[in-house]
């Protein structure tokens, strides 16, 4: 977000301690400041169902390609995905609230064209140094429980998580820039559907990528190391350019100075939810098909809480409590999203689980304590972040999403472990 002296604003401290920023070229927000609860309700949830389908379309996308030989022989790739997928949380989703923020402020009026530039520089040069870290991480991981290192997978590993990190963040940063213009050019409050449009065509179009790139890279494994090399040394020097041009503009200054901590933090996150996955997934095969609806709900919740707050804090309002209206109505719509989406999965036969009543409550209850626990730590970590001088357009996303990874992850695993225990458990359906 900018710094108050850079963009001709005010910045001034009210009585209870928090920011008041002013834009003397905002135009007049009314119907923003004055939103109807319904109205924001309905928006949310028609871009929760349109980010659910898009994530019920990666999921069964997620059980069909962990058949694929690249999963089957390169298991660290299951390692990448959570990681990958953050990505939206930590690039497209802070884009869309950073984006919303200058929404509301008024500057895509008056500087949409570097607005733009610095943004997909920013997105660019730290999706392909995170799709780097994000690939050295997975070796590691699989390298220390074995004690055995192929370079070929390292390098398919790296070469396939950078330019699936690059492609997938160029397409949904334009993606996003559109939403946010459109919704602005219509009164519609770019929070409230910004972030769960950038997961509904994250999840899908990352894992598309991953798998596409990483299988054809795989077919020549061990005959030549010449293509994935060249794929990430064109990354690396993309780096700073990328970076230099982020640095010079204005409005991503900021970002880049104090954006790098929540996206490697959120990519460690993430990365841990992948050793999560990769031993939930070896165990119960029906957890892949419902990992990425858990999760991609749950992060798409506690971004438009997150960006809803951080722009009432931007501009001089604020939430008091946890249980706020945002947070109620986020709340009231984990439980028919998820059964709209559980009987969409069980409807095309997808997975290997059956939907018993067992199974939908143990489930529904991981998804209500997951996104219950995201929005009270969103709660405080965007009103701790603020207090600090910290923007939380820029840090506080990636962290929320990677949680919401890492907390759904785990809280699927132990709802299959239950049902396991218990005896609820068809694992061939779907096979």
């Amino acid at each position: 977000m900018l710094r108050t002296s850079e963009c001709n604003s005010e910045q001034n401290v009210n009585a209870d301690g928090y920011r008041l920023i002013t834009n003397e070229n905002k135009p007049p927000d009314i119907k923003y400041s004055k939103e109807n609860s319904w109205v924001a309700g309905v928006q949310m949830f028609v871009s929760f169902l349109l980010a659910g389908f898009g994530m019920v379309a990666a999921s069964l996308l997620l059980d069909l390609v962990q058949h694929w030989d690249v999963f089957k022989q390169v298991s660290e790739v299951y390692i990448l995905v959570p990681a990958l997928l953050g990505l939206k949380g930590n690039l497209e989703m802070t884009l869309a609230s950073r984006l919303s923020t200058n929404a509301h402020l008024g500057h895509l009026e008056t500087s949409l064209g570097t607005l733009i530039i610095g943004n997909l520089c920013l997105i660019q040069c730290q999706a392909i140094l995170v799709g780097f870290l994000a690939a050295m991480a997975a070796v590691a991981m699989g390298w220390i429980p074995y004690g055995e290192f192929d370079i070929h997978h390292a390098l398919l590993l790296c070469a396939s998580s950078v330019l699936t990190a690059s492609f997938a963040s160029l397409v949904l940063g334009l993606i996003m820039i559109g939403v946010i213009v459109i919704s602005r050019k219509l009164y519609i409050n770019p929070d409230n559907i910004a972030t769960p449009i950038a997961a509904s065509l994250g999840d899908l179009t990352t894992l598309a990528l991953l798998s596409w790139i990483a299988s054809l890279l795989y077919s020549s494994i061990g005959t030549s190391v010449i293509l994935p090399s060249i794929i990430i040394i064109v990354g690396a020097s993309l780096v700073p350019v990328c970076g230099y041009i982020a640095w010079k503009n204005k409005f991503t200054k900021q970002a880049l100075d104090e954006g790098w901590v929540p996206v490697v933090s959120a990519m460690v996150i993430s990365s841990a939810g992948g050793l999560i996955l990769d031993y939930t997934v070896s165990k119960y095969k029906g957890v892949a098909v419902f990992q990425l609806v858990i999760n991609g709900i749950g992060g798409n919740m506690v971004a438009v809480h997150a960006s809803r707050l951080s722009t009432s804090l931007h501009t001089g309002q604020k939430e008091n409590s946890v249980l706020g209206k945002t947070t109620k109505l986020l709340l009231l719509m984990v439980i028919p999203g998820q059964l709209i989406f559980l009987y969409t999965i069980g409807y095309l036969r997808a997975g290997h689980t059956s939907l018993t009543p067992v199974f939908i409550l143990v489930y529904m209850s991981a998804a209500l304590l997951q996104v219950f626990l995201l929005l009270s730590i969103s709660h405080y970590m965007v009103l701790w972040m603020w207090k600090l001088g910290m923007d939380p357009d820029n840090s506080a996303i990636p962290y929320l999403t990677a949680l919401g990874d890492l907390l759904g992850t785990a809280f699927l695993g132990a709802a299959f472990i239950v049902l396991d225990v218990i005896g609820d458990k068809d694992s061939d359906l779907g096979d």
